[in-house]
């Protein structure tokens, strides 16, 4: 390896989930199924609710919401670059986890380029969770022969924080700054 850096600790984006929670079935949940697939482009998945709540009215096995994971590296890039486009380029350092993983909240789904306001769907906003993680961080999800993934091939939030500013030209804003 003349000068080249191991490519095994390179950080990379593994997936990307976009959900939007209704709270309820029928047809608000149809609605945010169809902004969901108009943003990602993919069909999504119902959720479900894995407890019974009265204040907000939801049963056990009941619909409550619907998402979509991105795996697919080119898709991940388009939709990350909109998806930041949106939030102007400025994320709040709080929405990195100490995993390195970053999360964030769109308020209306027509924000995104190419959407325009349908009064028949609403408005719908959704969360963004952008999953970061080294290659060979399977070994902890594999079925046969599942091992911890050691500390130092973890991605910490301040390498993350790094990644996505140069990757995504992200501007992390801190906790005493303006937005």
């Amino acid at each position: 390896m003349s000068g080249t850096a191991n490519p095994m600790l390179a950080p990379r984006v593994t997936k990307v989930t976009v959900n939007i929670g209704v709270g309820e079935g029928g047809q608000r949940l149809q609605l945010a199924e169809q902004a969901l697939e108009m943003v990602t482009g993919m069909s999504p998945v119902r959720t479900l609710a894995t407890s019974t709540n009265r204040d907000l009215g939801t049963r056990k096995g009941s619909p409550i919401g619907c998402k979509v994971t991105i795996r697919d590296q080119e898709s991940i890039q388009a939709f990350l670059k909109d998806a930041f486009w949106v939030r102007q380029h400025t994320i709040p350092s709080y929405n990195f986890d100490s995993s390195g993983n970053l999360s964030f909240g769109i308020t209306d789904y027509t924000d995104f380029p190419g959407q325009k306001y349908d009064p028949d769907i609403g408005i719908y906003g959704m969360d963004v969770n952008v999953v970061l993680e080294r290659p060979g961080h399977r070994v902890s999800r594999r079925r046969r022969h599942a091992r911890k993934v050691a500390v130092s091939h973890r991605v910490g939030p301040e390498e993350s924080r790094a990644w996505f500013s140069k990757n995504f030209e992200l501007k992390i804003v801190g906790y005493g700054e303006e937005e």
